[in-house]
């Protein structure tokens, strides 16, 4: 059953893939309404409910984020001098901060959580997805769009910047320790987090990526397994973060930051100038692989490739579950609103604070306040408040905030992302002929 029905899904997907992206229907959402006919309110093939299963649902949703900050790493192609980044370093950081002071006064005040559940649950829906945000995410690393770079950046950097903000409520909570003033939080859990994590990450993704390039380039060695090389890349940069209590979201996005930004030569092309050659022979992409000019830029594109169809296969699996999750979960009208001031109020607040005086239109700021699609980051986020002692009576409400904030934004933004980003390139053409 299970291999008919999986058959049957990923093969429409792909015949129909096309026909999607021209109609105001996302892929997401159709994974989404199939797993809810698989869960328990349908045919009850899959039963993950999040309070039994929270270890597993961690896991799945763990890796499907990481792979998707390595593929966002490989896709932001700025130089990390270039004016661009300050739009997604202020979106992942300042907007980031005062959505999870909105939410917790909303937690707080109006739906009366205790505050560390309140911060919590601000920290929960804080980063937007970069998995299920594909449609307005750069394309590939020479994508200079401004719109897209930003919300690729927002959705890759505040998956990482949104964990200390976990641990606080989970602190306030009694969970986790804060220390004498919160000591331990500041130092430990933001400071030492975020430094160490970047810097884990470039240095792991620049050592390896120069060293791969070297010996193909000069000694037509460690040819070929880009794929093993990007997994294992991903589990070095992670693991080592763990080990030394640095943030492994950052490490990762950053690991693939700094192999994208690996050359062999100065005026090293990239993947554009590789895929333009035309030379789709085996002997020509080994030529290709060992080539002094060409070694970093192909090895980029098969990395960046092979992690594009992970990510696919990672939304499909944890949208169907969140679909088969909704069984499990009750929808209240405070979920009603509470839902509705996030993305009308919450979110375009926050961006416009976070972009005050940045050089930004007016089409493009609006679709980055529109487009603060939440996911997959918030259902890691979620269990691993679950499976840190969150008590059942307050994962019970967090779980249906949750839920009913993911579920709203998969349909609104899904029905809305291809008549939008359709209208703003567009605009984007008449103001490049003007």
């Amino acid at each position: 059953m299970w291999a008919f029905i999986i058959g049957v899904l990923l093969t429409t997907m792909a015949l129909s893939g096309t026909a999607l992206r021209r109609l105001p229907v996302s892929a997401a959402m159709l994974y989404l309404a199939v797993g809810y006919g698989l869960g328990p309110a349908g045919w009850a093939l899959l039963t993950p409910d999040p309070l039994v299963y929270s270890g597993v649902l961690e896991r799945v949703a763990e890796v499907a984020v990481l792979i998707s900050l390595f593929a966002v790493g490989l896709k932001l192609g700025l130089p990390l001098s270039n004016k661009g980044w300050r739009l997604p370093l202020r979106l992942a950081t300042i907007s980031m901060c005062i959505t999870v002071a909105l939410i917790t006064l909303i937690g707080y005040l109006g739906l009366g959580l205790p505050l560390g559940a309140a911060v919590l649950l601000g920290a929960i829906l804080a980063p937007t997805d970069p998995v299920l945000a594909s449609d307005v995410q750069v394309l590939e690393a020479n994508d200079r769009d401004r719109l897209r770079f930003s919300l690729t950046g927002e959705g890759g950097l505040n998956d990482g910047a949104a964990f200390p903000f976990v641990l606080l409520g989970l602190g306030l909570l009694g969970l986790h320790d804060l220390g004498t003033g919160g000591w331990h939080w500041i130092a430990v859990d933001v400071l030492w987090s975020v430094m160490s994590g970047v810097a884990i990450g470039s240095v792991l993704g620049t050592l390896i990526g120069r060293l791969v390039v070297y010996l193909r380039s000069r000694h037509g060695e460690s040819v070929g397994h880009d794929e093993f090389l990007a997994l294992g890349l991903v589990a070095l940069a992670y693991g080592i973060s763990l080990f030394v209590y640095a943030n492994g979201f950052l490490a990762v996005i950053a690991a693939g930051l700094a192999l994208q930004r690996v050359k062999e030569r100065p005026g090293d092309p990239d993947s554009a100038v590789v895929r333009e050659t035309g030379l789709q022979s085996r002997m020509a992409n080994e030529a290709l692989s060992v080539h002094s000019a060409y070694a970093s830029a192909f090895m980029r594109q098969q990395m960046q490739g092979f992690n594009d169809q992970l990510e696919r296969v990672a939304e499909v699996g944890v949208v169907l579950v969140v679909g088969a999750m909704l069984a499990y979960s009750y929808f209240t009208i405070s979920a009603g609103w509470f839902v509705l001031l996030l993305l009308v109020l919450v979110r375009p607040v926050s961006v416009w604070l976070g972009l005050l005086g940045a050089p930004v239109l007016r089409d493009q700021q609006l679709l980055i306040a529109w487009f603060g699609i939440r996911g997959i980051g918030s259902i890691y986020y979620l269990m691993y408040a679950i499976n840190h002692g969150l008590p059942q009576a307050l994962a019970g409400k967090i779980i249906a905030l949750t839920l009913s904030t993911i579920v709203v934004s998969i349909i609104l933004h899904g029905i809305s992302v291809t008549p939008l980003m359709d209208r703003y390139a567009r605009r984007k053409a008449r103001r490049a002929r003007l």
